[in-house]
């Protein structure tokens, strides 16, 4: 079962199963692609800010991102492997 990004809990590994564009010309979609948020990477939340969630940090391999939760909820994820 997929679910949003923002909604995985912390330190539970996870694998993208897809970044979703709200429009034919999302920048960030294709910016978060271009950073490494594509189909089959395994990713886990590492912290989540205090006030409503904002940001969130996400490492993927070696590298961590601060990303909003706007951004987060283009970002769906599967806790099992594809």
């Amino acid at each position: 079962m997929d679910i949003l990004l923002y909604e995985l809990a912390r330190r539970q590994p996870a694998w993208i199963t897809g970044v979703r564009s709200v429009n034919d010309h999302d920048a960030i979609a294709r910016r978060l692609a271009d950073l490494g948020f594509v189909r089959g990477r395994q990713l886990e939340v590492l912290r989540v800010g205090p006030f409503g969630g904002d940001p969130l940090l996400v490492k993927i391999g070696d590298t961590r991102f601060a990303l909003r939760r706007a951004e987060a909820a283009r970002i769906s994820v599967s806790a099992s492997a594809p």
